[in-house]
């Protein structure tokens, strides 16, 4: 599974043994545990439980014994950085998904068709060929969006057994901080242009909001939908000059004070339509709904199980990551069935997951910085080397090789002072993670 290393102890510093399996055999027991779920609830409720204990008293046992606090401390900045990076990204995109889908109205939702897709057609196809066995396989629930983000956290806690390299959260600070930039990149993707949703009752199910477009949409795009002429006259004269289409009533506005810039974007609900919206506030518009109803180019579902995958194959490598990859393969292909995405949004999320992953190489990568420091500073001195052993200066010649020596060494040691600090921040950083995570769990 993941390469082994070395058991480092300093003076002073209890020893710590590596377990590199350990991470493969607890990712494969997670995953089979919760799958129960499905096949069989009452016991899965009561093994889960007694599984995550055994893994949080595993991690809190090995804590003490974890060599690398000191490299940790040193990626904390980032990793905090990170975390409120990609709730930045997060909330930009929440208010994104909400305008698209509410610009329009419900009826738009209700009465526009999907658009073709080749990959439905293809699974369908195959659901006539291949025996039932292998369909019902393809048709499971094997894992979701949250199993991806526990096994992420499950690649970072590791590196207490030795499985992936020091620091934990210098992994997590590159897993989110490719999540904020792909979802950035996502609302620069499904913002400008608006796609019908391959589930058309979905509005209507998961939105409160009006049945007919916004005056916006009334104004420059309801009027050029039904007569081609139109849009080629529009193209003539670049102004948006058609009288508005239907007698729509007037928006609802309410008084959400420094907020009110808001209104245009979010689009209450009219308490006169929903009663239950009375003085309801932005907050609760916006976290209502939990995810858009059109369609969103790229998937984020498959942006998150992509970036798991790719932590996984560069910090872990074997064949529990190529399992990983299989479940990757196996959700696009839900997405696709299950018609929450169309085929070219999946396509999409898979190669922009591995291109952000590349991207962001900068801020943690299983290679040892410390053995190229070496490399590099020994080309330097090499002169300097060549010449004290043409003299014969034996003092020189290990004066050099010292100092080359000591640029790839650390110290391990943590003051108490430093622990308390490492042991506060840390919880709360990882906290923060693990509710992003949760609230986010919708895609």
């Amino acid at each position: 599974m993941g390469g082994k290393r070395q058991s480092r102890s300093t003076s002073g510093e209890p020893k710590w043994n590596p377990l590199p399996n350990a991470l493969g055999i607890a990712a494969v027991t997670y995953i089979a545990v919760d799958y129960l779920r499905e096949l069989n609830p009452p016991l899965h409720e009561k093994i889960q439980p007694w599984l995550w204990g055994f893994l949080a008293l595993a991690c809190a046992l090995r804590a003490p014994f974890y060599p690398y606090w000191k490299r940790e401390v040193k990626s904390i900045g980032p990793f905090v950085l990170s975390v409120f990076f990609m709730l930045g990204a997060l909330t930009i995109e929440a208010f994104s998904v909400q305008f698209v889908t509410t610009v329009l109205g419900l009826d738009w939702h209700w009465k526009t068709s999907p658009l073709p897709d080749t990959g439905q057609w293809l699974l369908l196809y195959l659901n006539e060929k291949l025996p039932i066995q292998v369909v019902e396989l393809l048709r499971a629930p094997l894992v979701g969006l949250h199993h991806y983000l526990i096994l992420f956290l499950m690649l970072c806690f590791s590196v207490l057994f030795g499985c992936a390299k020091a620091p934990g959260v210098g992994i997590g600070a590159r897993y989110m901080t490719s999540m904020g930039i792909g979802r950035l990149l996502r609302v620069m993707t499904f913002l400008p242009t608006i796609l019908p949703s391959a589930r058309p009752w979905c509005a209507h199910a998961r939105f409160r909001t009006a049945s007919h477009p916004h005056p916006w949409a009334q104004k420059y795009f309801t009027p050029y939908t039904s007569d081609p002429e139109l849009v080629r006259k529009l193209l003539k004269v670049d102004e948006a000059f058609a009288a508005p289409v239907g007698d729509y009533p007037p928006e609802f506005v309410p008084n959400w004070g420094s907020m009110q810039f808001l209104v245009n974007i979010l689009r209450p609900p009219d308490p006169a339509v929903y009663p239950n919206s009375k003085n309801e506030s932005w907050f609760t518009t916006l976290k209502r709904a939990g995810g858009g109803c059109n369609d969103l180019i790229f998937s984020g579902h498959i942006l998150v199980s992509v970036l798991t995958a790719m932590a996984w194959t560069e910090a872990y490598p074997g064949w529990t990551s190529g399992l990983i990859w299989v479940l990757v393969l196996h959700s696009a292909q839900r997405e696709i069935r299950e018609r929450h995405h169309y085929s070219t949004d999946v396509t999409a999320g898979l190669y922009m997951g591995v291109f952000l992953w590349w991207l962001t190489s900068f801020i943690w990568s299983k290679n040892d910085e410390r053995k190229a420091l070496r490399s590099k500073l020994m080309m330097r001195m090499e002169d300097a080397l060549v010449k004290a052993a043409k003299d014969g200066d034996i003092e020189k010649i290990r004066t050099i090789l010292s100092d080359v020596e000591k640029a790839g060494q650390e110290s391990l040691r943590l003051e108490t002072k430093e622990k308390i600090i490492a042991g506060t921040i840390l919880g709360t950083t990882l906290g923060m993670a693990l509710l992003a995570f949760v609230w986010t769990a919708n895609g």
